[in-house]
């Protein structure tokens, strides 16, 4: 019998061959805020392994909203590059989907132009930066970003939009009781702190119009004492579904507060840090703390889950489901515990054919070890597996047989995929 992840899934006004979506995972290819022949080569070449549709991730909808030096910023300029990725992505089949977002606290000087904006005025560790509180002018600037993204997202030839409102970047910020300590109708109560959401999708479900599918990708959890928990999540699909999104991407984690509660398993602190070498604080820093800002999280195939089903028994549109997906048994688990789509990004960075391997049956598990290295080397601007290095996989063989377990090479953790 054929699996179900190989049969026509609909997302809105979006068909799409099969349903298996590469998930908004950073690239880190877009020196000068463009799309590079990287970008375009690597997207196409997991449309060509056989996804449903690929997901252009992590593109600011202001300068304000920018972290890296090599982001993805969404305007007039960039247009013309993404034309040349969505054509690319469409000569080999598959649809293809940018998300649209804004860091808020985690922008960088830099590059942002300013100091960062947010919902208020809390120090991160994690920049580290001391943002500015948004002045409602500014919140409304930003909302009407979102819009004109969109709008140049449509005249680049894409079939879907993913509104980032998970993960802590800005949108989540203000839904975090965490990061958002306002005093007026932007925070306190679920529903002030729902509020700059709401606007935000309304501004980008009338731009997308007819043509373009709208998913939001969402925090389950944001993975922290004194973060959102399950019970405003749900209160947050609800909310979502009733404002007409096309689906639901149900993920969790906070990248200034949980960053491995996302990705799970451990970050190689030494290798992030040997990659940014731009950021002369931020080098040792991981080197000496990078264990205790970015605490090892149990993986499990799937981790997301039985979280995940909870918001399937109180809303009816699409569910994407994203999270530790390397074998097609889970895969076919989870489309049969009722969610139309799932989303999967290392195993595509591992090996971007993995999709028409499953299918011919080449192989039935990801070779993915979710060592996490490709996070870790995102910021030097290439995004690449270890696995596909013959040195450093045989450096890190063997400490794994000698039993070293220091920081920059990726440690085993219960239940992880081999």
């Amino acid at each position: 019998m054929i699996s179900n992840l190989f049969t026509p899934g609909v997302l809105g006004p979006l068909d799409l061959r099969n349903r298996s979506i590469r998930s908004a995972a950073f690239e880190g290819m877009s020196p000068d805020h463009l799309v590079s022949d990287d970008l375009i080569a690597y997207h196409r070449s997991v449309a060509a392994g056989g996804v449903g549709m690929t997901t252009v991730a992590y593109a600011a909808v202001s300068q304000s909203g920018l972290s890296f030096d090599h982001q993805l910023w969404i305007r007039q300029e960039a247009v013309p590059g993404m034309r040349r990725l969505t054509h690319a992505v469409h000569r080999e089949g598959a649809a293809a989907a940018i998300q649209i977002g804004h860091c808020g606290l985690m922008a960088k000087k830099s590059v942002s132009g300013g100091v960062c904006l947010a919902p208020s005025g809390k120090f991160n560790l994690y920049g580290p930066t001391w943002p500015r509180a948004m002045k409602r002018e500014e919140i409304r600037s930003v909302v009407t970003d979102f819009g004109k993204a969109v709008h140049l997202a449509r005249e680049a030839g894409f079939d879907a939009v993913e509104v980032h409102a998970g993960h802590g970047y800005l949108i989540s910020q203000f839904l975090s009781p965490y990061t958002n300590s306002r005093k007026d109708d932007y925070g306190g109560s679920f529903e002030n702190r729902s509020r700059f959401m709401l606007e935000v999708i309304r501004e980008v479900t009338a731009a997308a119009g007819k043509e373009l599918a709208v998913v939001v990708k969402m925090n389950l959890r944001d993975g922290f004492s004194g973060g959102m928990e399950m019970d405003e999540s749900v209160q947050v699909a609800s909310l979502l579904e009733a404002e007409g999104v096309h689906g639901l991407v149900l993920s969790g984690g906070f990248v200034s507060k949980a960053p491995m509660y996302v990705m799970r398993g451990r970050m190689p602190v030494g290798v992030m840090a040997d990659s940014l070498t731009k950021d002369r604080w931020m080098k040792p820093a991981l080197k000496y703390f990078g264990n205790l800002l970015m605490k090892p999280e149990p993986f499990s195939e799937g981790y997301f889950l039985e979280d995940a089903l909870q918001i399937r028994k109180v809303v009816n549109l699409p569910l994407i489901y994203v999270g530790g997906l390397v074998s097609l048994e889970k895969i076919d688990e989870v489309l049969s515990r009722g969610f139309e789509f799932i989303q999967i990004a290392r195993a595509l960075i591992n090996d971007p054919a993995f999709i028409n391997k499953l299918k011919s049956g080449e192989i039935t598990r990801s070779a993915c070890q979710h060592s996490n290295y490709c996070i870790a080397v995102m910021y030097s601007g290439k995004m690449k597996c270890f696995q596909h290095e013959e040195n450093l996989t045989e450096k890190w063989r063997n400490r794994r047989t000698s039993g070293d377990q220091r920081t920059s090479g990726p440690a085993k953790t219960s239940g992880q995929a081999d």
